[in-house]
């Protein structure tokens, strides 16, 4: 088997509108958020009108977290979704420390339960994609 590839290029990258302005916004400056309900304090992603929790409407507050997750699956894709995706890559569901699950390319094959931590890859319009590495004994 061929090693997962390494570069990450997303393709087109929906733009922001009135329910992810905020995260778009604070992505330009490498931070990763959440919303946090005042209601109940629960924390999701990605970013809705109400909370999942509690079904609060009112406004939902961002909050920065970490970037700290654990892998809990991966799969290795062979098969692109376009013919400019390079493949093989790994994708991974990544629970984040602070409860929210996404779901990330990583580098290289995990195993359920690495340690990963977020990095970023620039768009050209300013915006930037969070992407998950594994933790090494530097980065930790």
């Amino acid at each position: 088997m061929s090693e997962p590839t390494t570069t990450f290029v997303p393709g087109e990258v929906p733009p922001a509108d009135e329910m992810t302005a905020a995260w778009w916004d604070a992505t330009r400056e490498h931070r990763f958020t959440v919303q946090a309900c005042p209601a109940c304090d629960h924390v999701q992603h990605p970013p809705r009108s109400h909370c999942t929790r509690c079904g609060g409407t009112g406004p939902l507050i961002p909050r920065e977290i970490s970037g700290a997750g654990t892998v809990d699956t991966f799969t290795v894709v062979h098969r692109g979704p376009r013919a400019d995706v390079e493949t093989p890559y790994v994708l991974a569901r990544v629970r984040l420390a602070e409860g929210p699950v996404v779901l990330t390319r990583l580098p290289s094959e995990p195993q359920v339960g690495d340690p990963v931590t977020v990095g970023w890859v620039d768009l050209p319009d300013g915006r930037s994609l969070p992407v998950f590495r594994p933790t090494t004994q530097e980065s930790a």
